[in-house]
């Protein structure tokens, strides 16, 4: 409550030159008290209350300047205000077009390639507030697991919950672009991005990965592409034929010239990422990106304050109006 005081402000504030009539009234009154009363002396206590009383009667005057004061404020229509200021800021709109193919379950990457590059992602997204963010998941098939947004708890509570098996198994590069194409296409973003990642081929699918490559382009969209998984072979978990789980070294194979060629027809970029940092700096250089300003309308909201001054005046001249007439009648 003492904040919203400090905040105050007034929407009549012309209304204060009326204070200028307080000393005009202290001086009428001043001048009229010397017309109407003579200087009485006592030569004893006989009179020493009525004497009492007599300084007091001033308090009248102290009492109409203050009810003056406090109805001119009153009326200056003092306001508090709850606001958020204008604020220009920039940003993207990205869509994250996630493989959870059975091969991203590779233990290459701690603790697992998917686990990694959901964390990663994650750590992006909760470090750029202003920036609308979808998320595209993919295997045989893809779907869109959150339209473009920024509201971000949401969408990072939508990644916690990618798992494998979500969809059919396979690795449908061209759905997964496509899809993250139908999401930007409509952008007014002056910076519209996708990135794909994936560690394996194409197999899955009815759109090829270089088609899906060539509308982006006709939307203006810029598409990183990202080859999650080390060299040589990696450990991974399969169930055999009696449900268990346990581990093979498959062959790291991922089809860089096609994700190369994506990169280059949208004139985006191609990453390789071996490792956790690998897959950071991927996200640093979406950073160097031209962005896009995003307007936020202040908003204001006033209340009006002038209540408790008004009540304070009428106070101030019930008081005056009481002493007046019970306790210094005959006296003023």
């Amino acid at each position: 409550m003492l904040s919203d005081w400090r905040n105050i402000t007034f929407a009549n504030p012309e209304f204060f030159w009326a204070f200028l009539l307080i000393p005009v009234l202290v001086l009428w009154y001043i001048l009229r008290n010397k017309k109407l009363h003579g200087t009485v002396k006592f030569g004893t206590t006989t009179n020493f209350g009525s004497s009492v009383l007599g300084h007091f009667r001033h308090s009248l005057i102290v009492l109409k300047c203050l009810a003056l004061a406090a109805l001119i404020t009153a009326i200056a229509r003092p306001q508090t205000s709850l606001s958020w200021q204008d604020v220009t800021t920039e940003g993207i709109d990205i869509a994250i077009a996630l493989d959870i193919s059975g091969s991203m379950l590779a233990e290459d990457f701690k603790p697992n390639r998917l686990e990694a590059s959901k964390q990663v992602a994650m750590d992006f997204i909760s470090e750029r507030p202003y920036d609308r963010i979808g998320l595209v998941i993919y295997a045989g098939e893809s779907f869109t697991q959150c339209p473009l947004t920024t509201d971000h708890d949401v969408l990072l509570n939508l990644f916690g919950d990618i798992q494998n098996g979500m969809i059919e198994d396979g690795t449908a590069i061209g759905m997964g672009l496509a899809t993250a194409v139908s999401r930007l296409k409509d952008s007014e973003a002056i910076s519209k991005v996708a990135i794909v990642l994936t560690d394996g081929s194409n197999n899955s699918g009815s759109i090829p990965p270089v088609t899906a490559a060539e509308i982006a382009k006709e939307f203006g969209i810029r598409v990183y592409t990202v080859g999650v998984g080390s060299n040589g072979t990696a450990r991974t978990p399969y169930l055999d034929q009696f449900g268990r789980k346990q581990y093979q070294n498959v062959p790291v194979r991922i089809d860089e010239k096609t994700l190369e060629e994506i990169a280059e027809i949208t004139d985006g970029k191609y990453f390789r990422a071996t490792n956790k940092s690998k897959l950071e700096d991927i996200y640093k250089e979406i950073d160097q990106l031209e962005k896009s300003k995003i307007e936020v309308t202040e908003y204001k909201k006033k209340s009006e304050r002038f209540i408790p001054f008004a009540l304070l005046a009428v106070a101030l001249l019930l008081l005056e109006f009481l002493l007046r007439n019970l306790i210094f009648k005959g006296i003023v």
